[in-house]
């Protein structure tokens, strides 16, 4: 059984930085493409980031405009975004996922391992 375990968020004033986790147990880490998905209050569950397995590719949604980071280190099993000049639009249960494939997973639905979330509060 694959878990997800996400860390990292809070709140943060407008223009900040934060840096989420995502802890994954239970098979090889480095065989799973893995994605940040993100949903706010009243709003569907949408793509930010995702990350190949093992070449370092990765792929952003449009409005993160440079200011986030996905990275993965596949000898820890953890997965990270690095967020930065955050927006109170950025305000969302973060949310990682995880899929054994070779490429990278723009659609929630690809995905088949989820973890709980992460809540992340931008304030002005």
């Amino acid at each position: 059984q694959v878990q997800l375990v996400e860390s990292g968020g809070g709140l943060v004033q407008a223009g900040g930085s934060l840096k989420l986790a995502c802890s994954v147990s239970g098979r090889t880490f480095s065989s799973y493409a893995m994605g940040w998905f993100r949903q706010a209050p009243g709003k569907g569950r949408e793509f930010v980031a995702t990350i190949h397995r093992s070449n370092g590719a990765t792929y952003y949604a449009d409005f993160v405009e440079g200011r986030f980071a996905i990275s993965r280190d596949n000898a820890k099993n953890t997965l990270y975004l690095q967020m930065t000049h955050l927006t109170l639009e950025d305000t969302a249960i973060y949310y990682c996922a995880a899929k054994i494939w070779d490429g990278l997973l723009t659609r929630a639905q690809n995905y088949d391992y989820w973890g709980q979330g992460t809540e992340v509060t931008v304030s002005s």
